[in-house]
């Protein structure tokens, strides 16, 4: 079978097609077809060493697919069935291996397009707009550049739960994708004082609660958005981590400041059930929808990481290993 392998850490080159035994199931395990996997900042990083991971490996942590063979010990999962999966590298192959438990059914009617952009994204929304932060019809979200990806699912769901949503956009031609998810008010940072209408708009107090997305240039226009006893999530870095910070910068509004990750939210059957039942239905009724970017085959995945690096599409990139 065919696969991407990263053998060294290095830039998108460092992503090749080799041929791969095919791979059988173990105890508990099963295999699946990849019809579509997601591509991910996380695979990025994997790939680059920024998070390490044990060479060689084939990128790629979430995906869809149809189970081609189960191994001894597996229940509740069968042959032909099609299913999802989060946070379990590999899904840049034609066929890979994966615990049973860590697998999710996908309803027929949704693309696989789909439930490969939207799954990880989308599981991420819904726990940073519950858990991390209960979002509520009271509340002001600020959303920093809710044009795409996980930011653009957190101020879909924000929205449905009847906050207010301000987002920003780095220009007024991806401000449109904010403007679609439903926001209420969209900033230009290259243009505006970020904090100033903010605050604006939230008649001097601030907002209730922050998504940034972006990190280390963006972190002090966070804090200084908020009202008192707001809260700072802190959900990826884009920019680069913040540099370390005095906690006594929190006392200007007694702020709460929290770095969550998927992986703690799901890491037991019943919370990654619940997480994907809410997830699928909502790609399926429309609550959620991932502005779909390009689709590349296994032997364009470094253009697939350059596209993605270089934002050419705020779009979320899926390889389809069976092209």
């Amino acid at each position: 079978m065919r696969a991407v392998v990263v053998s060294e850490r290095g830039g998108p080159e460092s992503l090749a097609v080799v041929d791969l035994p095919t791979p059988r199931p173990g105890p508990g395990e099963v295999v699946v077809d990849v019809t579509a996997a997601g591509v991910n900042f996380l695979d990025v990083y994997q790939r680059t060493g920024y998070y390490q991971k044990p060479l060689p490996f084939t990128p790629g942590v979430e995906g869809c697919g149809l189970v081609a063979a189960i191994g001894p010990g597996v229940n509740g999962v069968g042959v032909g069935d099609r299913v999802g999966w989060v946070l379990h590298t590999g899904a840049y192959a034609e066929r890979m291996v994966i615990l049973a438990e860590r697998l999710v059914p996908v309803p027929a009617e949704l693309p696989d397009t789909v439930a490969a952009a939207g799954l990880m994204h989308g599981m991420a929304a819904r726990y940073l707009t519950t858990s991390t932060y209960q979002v509520g019809t009271s509340d002001t979200v600020l959303v920093h550049a809710a044009t795409g990806g996980m930011r653009l699912l957190v101020a879909q769901l924000a929205k449905m739960k009847g906050a207010r949503v301000i987002a920003t956009a780095a220009t007024a031609e991806l401000a449109r994708s904010a403007w679609d998810a439903g926001a209420d008010a969209v900033l230009l940072p290259r243009e505006q004082d970020i904090p100033a209408q903010a605050r604006r708009l939230t008649g001097g107090a601030g907002v209730d609660v922050v998504y940034d997305g972006i990190g280390r240039v963006s972190f002090s226009t966070s804090l200084a958005c908020l009202r008192p006893r707001g809260t700072l999530v802190l959900m990826a870095e884009l920019s680069g981590r913040v540099p370390a910070i005095d906690p006594s910068l929190l006392t200007v509004g007694s702020f709460f400041l929290t770095r969550p990750v998927l992986t703690h939210h799901v890491a037991r059957r019943h919370e990654l059930e619940a997480a994907a039942r809410d997830v699928l239905t909502w790609l399926g009724d429309g609550t959620l929808t991932p502005r779909m970017g390009r689709k590349y085959p296994l032997e364009e995945a470094a253009a697939a990481h350059r596209d993605l690096e270089a934002r050419r599409d705020s779009g979320k990139p899926v390889i389809l290993p069976q092209l």
